[in-house]
């Protein structure tokens, strides 16, 4: 019996290094596995077949393979392309965390000899994790002053103010400019007309990404024409325009400035009081909840710095374009659990727009690491846990639990909220051992403010990427849809499939 193992033809297989992260997969199948393959196709065929003048399994081997020749050479093909690419990847134990794209296509079965083929695949990056007890933590104490009381009521009436025309006046910081657009996208000219636009830096114009967008905007008045050329990155959140030039003209019609609203007694009612002087207790009660969350988060922003700055390994660069699209749901999910208003969210997202590149980096080393540390500590969520962050995420969208949780079932945003309740889970057992110090908060941190947590993981990746479900759909291109508790997704099944042009 062990005489006859040994004999049984295998598959060669060489693994080479093929960059960051990656690895090639170099396969030879011997002839002998090809005919048996082939050979358990034709039996197959035989006992099922239908040929005239023949009963049903009775039909010649010569007779099926004048008709059906090219279909059982085609579907032996696909059996052996999955099966070897599959035992390669466990049997040489490659993490991999994306499923193998192979141009089936371009191999074809040789009449004779061996089938050679070769393909390369995203490995997860190996590091070494640093002490995780005793990390030195400062405390922020936070005090609500009045300064900023006062602070949150100018935001509270500009918020409440209205867009007001500029008479005869020049576009000034902060101003929306209402104009008629024009985009050559290599060749491709596109008119957007009556668009809005903000004089902010890295700002966007009619969807494409430009960088100084005050520094035009600022000093034109209506009538004015400006141009701009832009290289969008290779990285973008909208493929298609990923890593294309764009010729910009704006043309200028329309100027207007916020015109901050009164504090009134129309806009302290809206607030749902009767006098300022319970506005004001509503915003001191608001804001020492939100500092205590706040100082919450840079004891956390503190733990991310000393894993990110004690680990240092390459990341798989085909997976950070992906992680760049789902990097926007992600941050957004985040931000609404902290219980930030809509308002301060949408402008953590237009400054996230303009960095997507740089911080799906971070995220995604953020990610990798955070992973092996809930593997380490062996922290998992449960789905009670996972419902009851929903559930209090619904309290705060005023809907029901159920509804939000279906709606987060549909969009694919489930599976990254999971990942980052686990994520929460971590760096609040991290922070259950650190060292802490209490300390007095600088100066320019002396504000309420959106915790930005920009070093938070997904890949996604989300998780950044998928092992694969079926392809790995991952690229954050779609949203993940599934995990596994240990790893970031779900074990690869690579499957022959034709290679997107």
């Amino acid at each position: 019996m062990a005489e006859q193992q040994e004999t049984t033809p295998k598959n060669t297989v060489k693994i080479e290094e093929a960059g960051p992260c990656k690895k090639k997969v170099i396969i030879e199948v011997p002839r002998e596995i090809i005919s048996k393959a082939t050979d358990a196709q034709y039996e197959t065929l035989r006992k099922e077949a239908m040929v005239p003048g023949f009963r049903k399994g009775r039909a010649p081997r010569r007779l099926l393979e004048k008709r059906f020749g090219k279909d059982i050479g085609e579907q032996t093909k696909l059996k052996i392309l999955a099966d070897a690419s599959d035992s390669a990847v466990k049997d040489n134990k490659l993490d991999i965390l994306r499923e193998p794209e192979i141009d089936y296509e371009k191999i074809a079965l040789p009449a004779d000899g061996p089938l050679k083929f070769e393909f390369e695949v995203e490995v997860r990056p190996e590091f070494e994790l640093p002490k995780l007890e005793g990390i030195p933590v400062d405390k922020p104490k936070h005090v609500v002053t009045d300064g900023l009381v006062e602070r949150e009521i100018e935001m509270l009436c500009k918020y409440a103010g209205t867009w007001t025309p500029k008479d005869n006046g020049k576009v000034e910081l902060d101003d929306q400019v209402v104009a008629d657009v024009m985009l050559n996208i290599e060749g491709q000219e596109q008119k957007v007309d009556n668009t809005e636009l903000y004089a902010k830096p890295n700002g966007f114009v009619a969807d494409v990404p430009v960088e100084k967008l005050d520094e035009i905007l600022i000093g034109t008045k209506t009538g004015d024409i400006k141009t701009a050329e832009v290289e969008v990155p290779k990285t973008f959140f909208r493929e298609e325009l990923r890593g294309k030039k764009v010729d910009i003209k704006i043309t200028i019609k329309d100027i207007k400035w916020l015109k901050p609203a009164e504090l009134n007694q129309d806009t302290i009612s809206k607030c749902g009081v009767a006098t300022e002087e319970e506005l004001r207790k509503a915003i001191r009660e608001k804001l020492q909840g939100r500092l205590e969350g706040q100082a919450k988060n840079e004891m956390a922003e503190q733990i991310y710095k000393y894993l990110l700055d004690g680990i240092s390994f390459e990341l798989p660069v085909g997976v950070i374009a992906d992680q760049a699209v789902t990097m926007l749901r992600r941050q957004y999910i985040n931000l609404m659990m902290q219980g930030i208003e809509r308002e301060q969210i949408d402008k953590n997202i237009e400054q996230l727009k303009s960095s997507t590149e740089q911080q799906a980096k971070e995220q995604l080393k953020a990610f990798f690491i955070i992973d092996k540390v809930a593997e380490k500590l062996d922290i998992k969520t449960t789905d009670e846990e996972v419902n009851g962050h929903i559930a209090q995420l619904a309290i705060q969208k005023h809907v029901r639990p159920e509804r939000m949780k279906e709606e987060m079932q549909r969009d694919g945003s489930l599976e990254q909220f999971k990942l980052q309740v686990r994520e929460q889970k971590c760096i609040a057992k991290l922070l259950e051992s650190a060292k802490i110090t209490e300390v007095e908060p600088k100066a320019e941190k002396h504000k309420v403010e959106a915790p930005k947590h920009k070093k938070t993981a997904e890949k996604t990746p989300e998780k950044p990427a998928k092992k694969a479900e079926t392809a790995t759909k991952h690229p954050h291109t779609k949203a993940v849809k599934a995990h596994d508790e240990k790893k970031p997704v779900k074990k690869a099944k690579p499957t022959p499939r034709k290679k997107k042009t």
